[in-house]
């Protein structure tokens, strides 16, 4: 948009020459006339004759008439086509027949370069101190010497007449009749850019970031230093220009009607027009630009950045308004700060109003306003009661200083001192409303609430942190306790730490607003991810937006993030029973399991147990093992666990150890061991009873429960087989009492169960096989095979072992019995004296698996088989025994096997014992006399080896050394080492032996 960037103003107004070139000089202009002198003007009040030379160039050009000072006719023959002033150097450069430099202030010549006679374009490098110029079709490059003089550094042809130069770094642009190149000051070459302008002659002007713009007709172009062109945009003037200068932020055309202004920013806008009729001439000058015509002289003063900004903010020309804020000097950083604040929220209100959301929204953030004022464009919004100031009110009075936006002659008024539209009217009309609320401003809302909240809930955080410290040293403990009474927010990541602070109250806003936001732009999995990090959501209002859109993951994190895990886990549990349902369900709904639940407890148990118990008999049933697991991975202890569950849960008592006994069978311990096992049994008495009562009991029936059973009373000992046996009734569950008769080592019992109650001899084998294995791997256990033995016995007097059978186990399991491990011991038989006490105690020893040696070892008369016969008066399980011997036989003393067997035993039922067992004892009578015979060859060879080394001869003569004393050995006593070399006297050896027998008894050696 238009508007006044300069002031025009007449400095000359009535040369009496014609004006062909002008420069300025401190606050003077020299102007180069068409009769070859030069005229000096001032402004007519300044005293510039008394100020020193020295500070010219700290003058700046005086808006006011300027007078002339002084006349030099004759200052070149023919009339100056340019003259520019080098300040660094106090040169004056004017090209006229040739380039000439005269000193300043004085005008005297310094140097004149004969060789650029005829050039009409040239340009000065003032870093390094070059000039090229321009004549016909050749470029010359000369250098200052730092003194008078100049050296002539390079000259290179062209292909065509130079029309416009400018250096660019280490080249130069030229621009010929028909296009633009680059000349490269070193060497020469030339590399094309573009062609030139059809109507207008090539321009090349250099911009202050040492790219270049040259024209093209009426546009011009970006380039850089290279010639490449600049991705931004052209420069359309609306003539074709004369002279370009640049004066950040505008570039000043001269046209053929008028002086034209454009801002260097894209798009280029036009800024201002100056109407000057016949300008011929257009120079930058250190404040100003000057604008010669043919008579007179104008000066075009930039209007005060303030006033500028305020014309723009005002058309609405925002853009180029914060443009010319970044120009403001240092020196008002504060003004600068406040003025760009109150532009950014104009622009604002303005794209919002025109439906530009996400632009308005990014000048909000610039403007570094308080989110509650944005809020307040959205009044459906709910958001948590506030206690702070009102953001409105607060931002009133940001427009800064109005004395510096202030014009002085510009004549043009300051209107940013407006205040601020008010966006909470008290009534909106419905479409107002609707639109506020639509798709795109929420989600430009978005956006900006993302970008506000890292640095808002950065300080809420480092606010609770300090709080915390605070109390936890004692410091500000009242204040903060009070504070604490007073709320009872709780927030993921910050504890009990209140939200009484501006900081964190303006984050529990932020946040409250992002999620409603979040969800109204179905951006539902982008709000889960915001409840699942560090929030301040408020807990109220967020539960009752949620629970109305039926956003229950979102439901889920907030309970969860907020430590309310009772209300999570009812929902969850509510969403599990739903899923089972068949009703219309959600893709949520869909996706939970019980499992859900499970995953959900897990962080809980080393903090909450209770309610990790609590709510995981809701999926104990339908997920055991995910359940246990949930307690052994949660390190619950397992009598907790249990006494929970037997109080709550009976029915999974036994499931609960079933799995823990599986996972970790050494985490059970023998109470839950024992619990276990008791809990099985009841099952079984109850089941026992029940067909009892149906007469359908049967021994050979197993139910689960039973099977249940039978494997814990054998694989686990942790329980109380004494406790358990007085529970079995006394006519049934015959192999549960053997199991437990078998813990408490009567073997013997445990063994007459399963031959003569069950009549299934495969499990007393089967028996006799895991107490062999258990005990073979014993080194105390040296008769472990004679468990056979006792098996033996029972075949052979089935009466004797039956007789008293329920009055045995009773006495077993009486209280003064209990924990007596042997029944019938060998002693208590021994006591009766004779043949038959001997032959009773080898029948009678079941309680210890050892059976006595004098009954193994006693020989049998001929009178034995009447003395059985007399005992036991039945048949004997002679097949049985065979059975056993024949399978057997390699864990069955042989010998004590054969001297309890009846006489009328024939030996050929004995062959499938006695084969592999004379086999067995041969090979090893063969291998036992090999070793033999090898032995006494080793010993032999050992005597002979001996007498070898007792041969060895030993010479002393006079010079033989003791190899300890390093003394002459002469005539002593003396003793040779093995090696047959070293020698020692004998006393010395005798020495170091006792020193060797005293450091072995010291402490060092003792182990």
């Amino acid at each position: 948009m238009v508007h006044s960037a300069y002031d025009s103003f007449e400095l000359i107004g009535d040369c009496p020459t014609k004006i062909e070139a002008i420069e300025s000089y401190g606050p003077k202009l020299l102007l180069g006339c068409s009769d070859g002198s030069l005229k000096i003007y001032a402004p007519d009040s300044s005293g510039s004759d008394r100020t020193p030379p020295s500070d010219y160039h700290a003058h700046k050009l005086q808006k006011e008439p300027y007078a002339l000072e002084r006349n030099v006719a004759g200052f070149s023959k023919k009339p100056l086509v340019s003259m520019e002033v080098l300040e660094s150097r106090e040169l004056l450069l004017s090209i006229s027949e040739s380039i000439a430099f005269h000193g300043l202030p004085n005008l005297g010549t310094i140097a004149v370069i004969t060789k650029a006679k005829g050039a009409n374009v040239y340009s000065w490098d003032d870093r390094r101190g070059f000039l090229c110029f321009a004549r016909q079709k050749r470029v010359c490059i000369f250098r200052h010497d730092g003194g008078r003089g100049f050296v002539e550094v390079k000259e290179f042809g062209v292909p065509d007449v130079v029309k416009s130069m400018s250096w660019c770094g280490e080249n130069i642009c030229i621009g010929i009749r028909r296009e633009y190149m680059i000349l490269n000051s070193t060497n020469g070459a030339l590399s094309e850019v573009f062609p030139s302008g059809r109507i207008a002659p090539p321009l090349v002007v250099s911009l202050p970031s040492g790219e270049l713009l040259l024209g093209k007709d009426n546009i011009g172009v970006f380039v850089d230093q290279n010639g490449k062109l600049c991705q931004e945009g052209r420069v359309c003037w609306s003539d074709p220009p004369n002279v370009v200068v640049i004066q950040k932020p505008y570039a000043i055309a001269l046209l053929p009607r008028y002086v034209e202004v454009r801002s260097l920013r894209d798009p280029y806008p036009l800024i201002q027009t100056v109407v000057l009729r016949n300008a011929c001439r257009i120079l930058q000058s250190n404040n100003a630009v000057i604008v010669a015509l043919e008579n007179a002289v104008y000066g075009l003063f930039p209007v005060p950045l303030g006033a500028q900004i305020v014309q723009l903010t005002a058309s609405g020309d925002f853009d180029e308004a914060l443009a010319l804020c970044k120009m403001l000097p240092p020196e008002e950083a504060s003004l600068r700060a406040a003025k760009e604040a109150s532009i950014h929220m104009r622009y604002a209100h303005h794209l919002f109003d025109n439906g530009a959301y996400e632009d308005a929204m990014e000048h909000f953030l610039a403007s570094q306003v308080d989110i509650t004022y944005v809020l307040s464009l959205y009044p459906s919004m709910v958001l948590p009661k506030t206690t702070m100031v009102a953001v409105p009110e607060k931002l009133m009075d940001i427009s800064g200083d109005s004395s510096y936006l202030s014009r002085g002659s510009s004549g043009l008024s300051d209107d940013m001192e407006h205040s601020l539209p008010s966006v909470l009217e008290s009534e909106e009309s419905a479409a107002l409303e609707s639109k506020k609320m639509s798709h795109n401003t929420l989600m430009a809302l978005v956006k900006f609430l993302q970008k506000k909240r890292y640095g808002i809930i950065e300080k809420a955080t480092a606010e609770g942190t300090e709080e915390v410290v605070l109390d936890a040293v004692g410091d500000n403990f009242v204040s903060y306790e009070s504070r604490f009474k007073k709320s009872n927010k709780v927030n993921k990541g910050r504890g009990s730490i209140p939200v009484t602070s501006g900081a964190r109250e303006m984050a529990t806003i932020l946040d409250t607003a992002l999620l409603q936001a979040l969800l109204l732009t179905a951006q539902a999995s982008v709000a889960l991810e915001l409840l699942k990090g560090l929030n301040y959501c408020d807990v109220k209002i967020c539960k009752e937006i949620l629970q109305e859109n039926n956003h229950y993951a979102a439901l889920l994190e907030l309970y969860r993030g907020n430590s309310m895990h009772h209300e999570a886990l009812k929902l969850l549990h509510q969403l599990v029973e739903d899923s089972k349902s068949n009703q219309v369900q959600t893709e949520l709904i869909q996706k939970l399991k019980p499992e859900s639940i499970v995953e959900y407890l897990k962080p809980l148990c080393g903090t909450d147990p209770m309610l990790v118990l609590e709510y995981s008999m809701l999926v104990l049933e339908s997920c055991p093992t995910q359940t246990i697991q949930l307690f052994l991975n949660g390190n619950i202890p397992a009598d907790l666990v249990n006494s929970y569950l037997k109080q709550h849960a009976p029915n999974m008592q036994a499931t609960y150890l079933e799995l823990m006994l599986a996972m970790d069978e050494n985490g059970v311990s023998g109470n839950l061991q024992n619990e276990m096992v008791h809990i099985y049994l009841s099952e079984v008495l109850d089941w026992y009873a029940d067909l009892s009562a149906q007469q359908k009991w049967d021994e050979q029936t197993y139910s689960s429960t039973r099977k249940k059973l039978l494997s814990a009373l054998e694989s686990i000992s942790g329980y109380s087989p004494e406790a358990l046996l007085k529970r079995l009734p006394a006519d049934a569950l015959y192999e549960e009492r053997a199991m437990l008769l078998g813990k408490m080592n009567q073997h013997e019992l445990a063994l007459s169960l399963y031959v003569h109650k069950l009549h299934v001899p495969e499990l007393a084998l089967s028996y006799c096989d895991r107490v062999y294995d258990s005990l073979i791997h014993q080194p105390s256990s040296r008769s472990s095979g004679n468990i056979y033995l006792t098996l033996l016995q029972i075949y052979l007097n089935p009466r004797k072992t039956t007789k008293n059978f329920e009055k045995r186990i009773t006495n077993l399991v009486s209280p003064q019995n209990i924990g007596t491990p042997k029944v019938g011991s060998a002693n208590t038989v021994r006591s009766k004296g004779g043949r038959g006490a001997k032959k009773i105690a080898a029948i009678e020893v079941a309680p210890d698996i050892r059976v006595s040696q004098s009954s193994a070892d006693s020989g049998r008369s001929d009178g034995d088989a009447e003395e059985y016969s007399e005992e036991g008066g039945s048949t004997i399980m002679l097949d049985e025994v065979l059975d056993l011997l024949s399978q057997r036989w390699d864990r069955i003393n042989g010998a004590q096997a054969l001297k309890l067997l009846p006489r009328e035993t024939k030996l050929q039922h004995l062959l499938p014992f006695m084969g592999p067992l004379l086999r067995k004892s041969s090979e090893a009578y063969r291998n036992l006399s090999v070793i033999k015979s090898l032995r006494q060859s080793e010993n032999l060879q050992v005597k002979d080896e001996l007498y070898e080394q007792r041969k060895g001869v030993v010479k002393i003569t006079s010079d033989s050394m003791c190899s300890l004393c390093r003394k002459k050995i002469g005539t002593s006593v003396f003793a040779v080492y093995p090696n047959g070399k070293t020698l020692v006297h004998f006393v010395c050896f005798r020495d170091s032996q006792s020193m060797k027998t005293v450091g072995r008894g010291s402490p060092l050696w003792k182990r």
